[in-house]
């Protein structure tokens, strides 16, 4: 008689299926992933560390008071560093160190990085992976696009090999590398987490996210995609503790290369301006219009005289083609803008009453006081008072009582972000009193105060905040 053969037993069977399953996840796993090493060997030469030196300044403050002002004495004793009046001794001037990242795109050392790594410096040396520094020349800086230029004096130089961002998709994979916290070429990776971000303070850059870990020191460092090649510049994190917490923000590799284009041959940017106030397209709103669908650009506002206005768009229009490009929503446009060359004449396709139209602008120089113009128009019942930066409006009755003010004084409805007034702290819902020795009671007083007021160099100004007043510095550009 034959003995029948052994038969496994069903938790082997199950084991060796497991088995079976794990080595084909890990084989297809380890097939899918891009080889880091290899991408970091390639590129990481030519990644440099940027380090900067400023003057600053301790005296950050000079009040304008009087010596015969009753708060004089208070400021001489009690005020903070900095902040004596006229006549005080000037302290001694310190140096301020920053640090960034950087990479070479030509073999005569040319050099990308972040505006804000290199903003300010009197000095800036770059250093390459084999030790050797040079000492940098800054061809130009664009802080809206916060993109930088750097020449070195050296020859045979490595350098990266610029990608196309245009074809990025979200899921791909990414290396960044760089120098956080000063520590030289360290290589992270993550994927694409989202593409075209508008962020509050960089309209005019169609920012890609990530979940690459990206430090202080980071910036001005390439994003590589997965053939080593630089699709993006490092620029910002989104964090509430100052350190990575998983969303960073990189500058389109087509976007920085544009504005240093123009840096290079002429100093300087310029971006199209098209001169109209924009919101998003709720599904409500979109109802109301008779849309499907939310997309498109909402205007909200035209400003006289803009190319908007000279191309017949209206308050309540709905922008959903310009030059061409589709417009998905209100942060998509001022990229598409910014990027068209000024002059051009464009097709604009609106949404009006329930009909398409086309209509033709042609687009003028967006400019500093274009911007100044643009975002700080004010509502009704505001004013707003230029330079300063604020909207301000008259105090009813019921704001009188609670604050206790009897009269004068003006209540801030809005601060524009990057403002002096920002700069100094104030706030949405303080109460300005006066300005320099001039008492405000109405906006024009604010108004024709701020534009009598000295240029770069601090003024005092006295506010209210709920129930305490105190004392502010300001400083209004040149």
């Amino acid at each position: 008689m034959r003995t029948a053969p052994h038969l496994p037993t069903t938790r082997a069977v199950f084991a060796a299926l497991a088995s079976l399953l794990l080595l084909g996840f890990s084989a297809g796993a380890q097939a899918q992933l891009p080889d880091f090493v290899s991408l970091v060997k390639q590129n990481k030469n030519a990644v440099v560390n940027i380090t900067t030196e400023a003057s600053i300044d301790r005296e950050q403050s000079q009040f304008d008071i009087p010596e015969d002002h009753p708060f004089y004495d208070f400021f001489r004793r009690f005020g903070p560093p900095g902040g004596a009046p006229r006549g005080m001794p000037r302290p001694d001037e310190r140096r301020a160190q920053g640090q960034g990242s950087g990479f070479i795109i030509s073999q005569d050392g040319i050099v990308l990085t972040n505006a804000h790594v290199v903003d300010g410096a009197d000095e800036i040396t770059v250093r390459l992976s084999d030790q050797r520094e040079y000492s940098a020349e800054l061809i130009g800086q664009d802080d809206r696009s916060d993109v930088a230029v750097l020449k070195i004096e050296a020859d045979s130089l490595p350098t990266l090999t610029l990608g196309d961002s245009s074809s990025l998709e979200v899921g791909e994979w990414v290396l960044a590398i760089g120098s956080p916290f000063g520590l030289d070429y360290t290589a992270t990776q993550g994927i694409v987490s989202a593409l075209g971000r508008s962020l509050p303070s960089d309209s005019y850059v169609p920012f890609i996210q990530t979940d690459v870990a990206v430090n202080p020191g980071n910036s001005g460092g390439p994003l590589l995609n997965t053939r080593g090649q630089v699709i993006g510049i490092n620029s910002q994190i989104y964090s509430r503790s100052g350190g990575y917490q998983g969303v960073s923000f990189a500058i389109p590799i087509e976007t920085a290369v544009q504005v240093a284009d123009q840096l290079r041959d002429k100093g300087y940017v310029s971006r199209g301006w098209l001169g109209v106030t924009i919101q998003n397209v709720t599904q409500d709103l979109a109802k109301s219009f008779g849309m499907e669908v939310p997309k498109g650009a909402l205007v909200a506002n035209v400003l006289a005289d803009s190319p908007a206005d000279k191309a017949k768009i209206e308050t309540g229009d709905i922008i959903l083609k310009f030059d061409g490009k589709s417009v998905l929503n209100s942060a998509s446009l001022p990229p598409i803008v910014g990027a068209t060359p000024v002059g051009k004449k464009v097709k604009v396709e609106i949404l009006r009453d329930g009909k398409r139209k086309t209509l033709t602008a042609k687009l003028d120089e967006l400019t500093d006081d274009v911007i100044a113009a643009s975002r700080n128009q004010p509502g009704p019942g505001e004013a707003g008072t230029g330079k300063l930066g604020v909207n301000v409006m008259e105090l009813d009755d019921e704001q009188r009582e609670r604050l206790g003010i009897e009269e004068g004084g003006v209540v801030v409805t809005r601060v524009e972000p990057g403002s002096p007034a920002a700069r100094s702290e104030i706030r949405r819902g303080d109460v300005i009193l006066r300005l320099g020795r001039t008492n405000i009671s109405a906006p024009s007083d604010l108004r024709e105060a701020v534009e009598a007021a000295p240029r770069d160099r601090p003024i005092s100004m006295l506010i209210q905040r709920e129930q305490q007043s105190s004392f502010v510095a300001v400083t209004i550009p040149e």
